[in-house]
């Protein structure tokens, strides 16, 4: 006679709460995306977050829209890199 057992573990898994993304990497998102919304954004910031993407706006604080809109930069991974530099130091 043959028998079957089933071999079972306790396994614990951690998951980490998940929180909205802040406006920031919204915008960064929406630019990796949309090539028509990156150049607007290198190009025209105050108008690309004011009209935002696809219908919706960014939740940034008036330093962050200060800050992109400042920022001159040649491509998507100069403004970032410029950005998180600025918020960093």
């Amino acid at each position: 006679m043959i028998s079957s057992f089933t071999y079972q573990t306790k396994l614990q898994v951690k998951v980490a709460p998940v929180t909205a993304p802040n406006g920031l990497s919204r915008v960064f998102a929406a630019a990796v995306v949309s090539r028509q919304f990156c150049d607007m954004l290198l190009t025209n910031p105050h108008e690309a977050l004011q009209k935002g993407y696809l219908g919706e706006t960014f939740s940034l604080t008036r330093e962050e829209r200060e800050l992109i809109a400042s920022i001159r930069a040649e491509s998507l991974s100069d403004l970032a890199r410029q950005v998180y530099q600025s918020l960093a130091g």
